[in-house]
């Protein structure tokens, strides 16, 4: 029974280890997990995206009066129009990706360009690790096109 025990701690330590990594390598995960979530729009593939959406998505794009879809099949109802035509009718890319320390949850953010390549928006995306590794976008939020003077 104790060589039963310590094996299992063993085990599970183990595993632990091997399931720990760095904020950099997270980091990288998130990027490509947005990309290939983009990726979607671009190939016309709505079941890949809706892939990408934790059971518990909220999505909101901040206009007034609004209401938050929230959960895939809402999510994919309202976003299934995105999909229809050879065409995608935008695309997204990160700019800024950040990962807590506890590698938890990460954020990811960057511009919104039009099918002619103008751009029309940001988004913000929160990415939650799930237990199998895998990174789901738990929230989505976009905002207009920033009219700020160039950066310095």
């Amino acid at each position: 029974m104790l060589k039963r025990s310590l094996f299992l701690m063993v085990a599970a330590t183990t595993a632990m280890a091997a399931y720990a990594q760095t904020t950099a390598e997270l980091t990288e995960q998130v990027r490509k997990a947005e990309l290939a979530f983009a990726k979607t729009m671009a190939d016309r593939d709505y079941r890949a995206f809706t892939t990408f959406l934790a059971t518990d998505a909220v999505f909101s794009n901040g206009a007034k009066g609004q209401t938050a879809l929230r959960g895939p099949a809402a999510i994919g109802a309202a976003w299934k129009r995105f999909f229809d035509g050879p065409k995608a009718p935008f695309s997204w890319v990160p700019e800024t990706v950040e990962v807590l320390e506890s590698g938890t949850l990460a954020l990811s953010s960057g511009p919104v360009t039009d099918a002619a390549g103008k751009r029309t928006g940001t988004f913000n995306s929160i990415w939650r690790r799930e237990p199998n590794g895998s990174w789901k976008v738990v929230i989505d939020h976009g905002c207009p096109a920033c009219t700020c003077p160039p950066a310095k």
